[in-house]
């Protein structure tokens, strides 16, 4: 047995959480007298040189493991380097990639093939492996004598359902579906599949099967193409899924640095996703943002700029339909036996029924024919002016919206009598009539073809929460307000052309100065804006 002696810590540094929580959970398997594990995220790290001073003495080894290597926390990893040199703490130092860094591997103060080795208990990750990475580093690097097992590699990608074993099959899985119910393939990170963080995922599964889908949810480590330009988690799911909820990021890549492409530069730009079009169904981004659920809800702009881009923005470039954040980052309220704290995922169940609501009928119209299918466009209006209709920056919106309509009607959706020029498209839509008060009449008003009973507004209002409806209230009386109203039907302006309509957006701004209203944060939307 080791000598107990000399029991002291061993310290990991990671930038991912799950990490952590894989480290949590080993720890609870390790034997007698094994030196104590301490963790901590970089991120969470409010004062990195105190809690250097705190740990390192007594420290037995270091590792740290960084995503975005050494440019991620470069002052702070020469300053612990620098630490554990004077205390002659052996350092380990990787990559957050599933690839070897050799820049962090060249600051380790171990044997290059020592990291290497160290490394692919990391690479393959999960509790089983990270015990093993800690017995490893105990006996190779500390001279301990309390065995280990090679990494053992995990499945790339695999199916999980809350309800079956982890060796379940996608066949297995299909097998139980009624094929009268649509189905919603799931896709989340192996990283949550490995530690166990997986709540969040079992939500969304009970949340789109009580909304009317069965579900095939998968795990992998990206939805990037490998070599063969194959997506093995995709893969799975093809010709078996009518939509898709992915938690994953951005699977496609622009090709600008390929400067050996073949063609115009403006063709090198090409933002190529084939495994995802290849599936050939609406595929939505579920939001799981990187803060508490405490912090969104207090925050005026939702989403953090680091949110918004990895999880709006860039999933936009892939095709993705952008839902809504459903799941958080919780700290677990117990104490760490790791030192630091523990973070989960925890769905918001009413976010995360709207998020399945929205999968659950995009699933169900592809299996409907495009000739029952209904469409509306709404051409951007911004200020609410006849001249501003369709504004765009670099784009002829009124040739867009022809050419869309166009390609409609040869997908065999029913559009008809719809204009063949972009600037007779516009002209009639401001014949109907728009939303421009300078302009707009009451035969106009009487005659659009875009309307929307007010009684049954009223009735979606009234389940809205009472701090949502009282600022509307407030601002805008009770509904249905006396804006674009005819009869007890709200009017939104545009024309139908079959079973397409082509509307132009509703006002958000009025009075003296619509435009600086049209940014305010503060200003509820009005009653016809909602509806």
């Amino acid at each position: 047995m080791p000598d107990a002696s000399k029991t002291a810590k061993l310290i990991l540094v990671t930038t991912a959480d799950t990490e952590i929580l894989a480290a949590a959970r080993a720890s609870e398997h390790m034997p007698e007298g094994f030196p104590k594990l301490v963790c901590a995220n970089p991120a969470a790290l409010d004062d990195p040189a105190a809690f250097f001073e705190k740990e390192l003495p007594g420290a037995r080894a270091v590792l740290v493991r960084l995503l975005g290597g050494r440019r991620a926390w470069p002052e702070r990893l020469e300053e612990l380097r620098r630490r554990c040199g004077r205390l002659r703490v052996p350092l380990l130092a990787f990559g957050g990639e599933a690839e070897p860094d050799a820049e962090l591997a060249a600051l380790s103060t171990v044997p290059s093939g020592t990291v290497l080795e160290a490394f692919e208990y990391l690479r393959h990750g999960g509790v089983r492996n990270t015990e093993n990475l800690l017995r490893f580093v105990a006996d190779t690097v500390l001279m301990e004598g309390y065995g280990f097992e090679p990494a053992s590699a995990l499945p790339e990608a695999g199916v999980y359902h809350p309800r079956l074993s982890e060796d379940s099959s996608v066949d297995e899985l299909v097998a139980r579906h009624d094929p009268a119910r649509p189905t919603v393939g799931v896709v989340f990170y192996r990283a949550h599949w490995m530690s166990g963080n997986t709540a969040f995922v079992d939500d969304l599964v009970d949340a789109l099967e009580e909304a009317g889908a069965d579900t095939l949810p998968v795990y992998c480590y990206s939805l990037r193409a490998g070599p063969d330009g194959r997506v093995t988690a995709l893969e799975m799911l093809k010709n078996r899924v009518d939509c898709l909820v992915t938690t994953v990021l951005a699977g496609g890549g622009s090709n600008a640095a390929d400067a050996r492409r073949s063609g115009a530069p403006e063709g090198w730009l090409e933002w190529d996703v084939p495994a995802l079009e290849g599936l050939g169904v609406p595929a939505i981004q579920g939001i799981c943002t990187t803060s508490t659920r405490e912090a969104w809800l207090a925050s005026d702009a939702g989403l953090s700029p680091l949110d918004t881009a990895w999880q709006v923005a860039i999933p936009e470039f892939d095709g993705r339909i952008i839902g809504v954040p459903f799941s958080f980052k919780e700290r677990l309220g117990v104490d760490s036996p790791v030192g630091a704290p523990l973070t989960l995922y925890r769905a918001d169940p009413e976010r995360t029924a709207r998020l399945a609501g929205l999968a659950v009928r995009f699933a169900g119209l592809g299996r409907s024919p495009n000739s029952e299918k209904r469409v509306a466009i709404l051409l951007s209006n911004y200020p609410t002016k006849h001249s501003r209709v369709g504004n765009a920056v670099g784009l002829d919106t009124p040739v867009s919206a022809i050419r869309l309509l166009g390609a409609l009607r040869l997908a065999g959706y029913p559009v008809e009598g719809a204009p063949e020029e972009g600037d007779d498209l516009i002209h009639s839509l401001i014949a109907a009539g728009g939303h421009d008060l300078e302009f707009l009449t009451a035969d106009q008003l009487g005659d659009a073809a875009g309307r929307l009973d007010a009684r049954r507004y009223a009735e979606w209002f009234g389940r809205l929460p009472e701090d949502l409806r009282s600022g509307v209230e407030e601002h805008w009386g009770p509904p249905p307000g006396d804006l674009y109203v005819d009869d007890g039907y709200f009017v939104v302006a545009g024309l139908s052309f079959g079973n397409v309509f082509v509307g132009i957006q509703p006002p958000r701004g009025f009075g003296e100065n619509p435009i600086a209203i049209y940014h305010d944060p503060d200003l509820p939307p009005t009653h016809h804006y909602l509806a």
